[in-house]
Formats: structure tokens, C-alpha cells, sequence
């Protein structure tokens, strides 16, 4: 099955009109070219996040390491310094 033909796109249109109306098409396709503006708003705002998820993990690892660094520099206590 491929796209409908020039046929098949004028039935589809006049049952459109016939169910909704002419005064109602033009909101109708308003309301969805927003949705659709939303939706790939939404799904740039996702990669923006992602990319900060992958930043804030890579520099996870490296804040604990230098933690650990700060540790093993204190010299050692031993049994008779306690």
C-alpha cells in the first residue's frame, strides 16, 4: 500500500469538511501545526537535557576521585597515635 492517490486525498478531504465543517478546518490545522511546534520544542528541550545528564555524570566521577585524593594525602594514622 502506498501514499493515496489524487482520488483518494479529495474523498478524505470532503469527508473532512462534511465532519467538521469549513469554518472549523483552519482552526483545526492551527491547533495541530502548534502541537507539532510544541512537540519538537519539547523534544529539543530533551536533548538539551540529556546532554547536561551526560555532562553532570562525566564530571560526577571526577569530583569523588579527588575527594579520595584529599584523604590518601593525610598521612596514615597508625596504632600508636591513637
Amino acid at each position: 500500500m502506498g501514499m493515496p492517490g489524487g482520488q483518494e486525498l479529495l474523498i478524505i478531504l470532503a469527508i473532512v469538511v462534511l465532519l467538521f465543517g469549513a469554518k472549523k478546518i483552519p482552526e483545526l490545522a492551527k491547533g495541530l501545526g502548534k502541537g507539532i511546534k510544541n512537540f519538537k520544542a519539547e523534544m529539543k528541550n530533551d536533548d538539551d537535557d540529556e546532554e547536561e545528564i551526560k555532562t553532570a555524570s562525566a564530571e560526577t566521577p571526577k569530583k569523588v576521585e579527588s575527594e579520595k585524593e584529599t584523604t590518601s594525602k593525610e598521612a596514615p594514622k597508625t596504632t600508636e597515635q591513637a
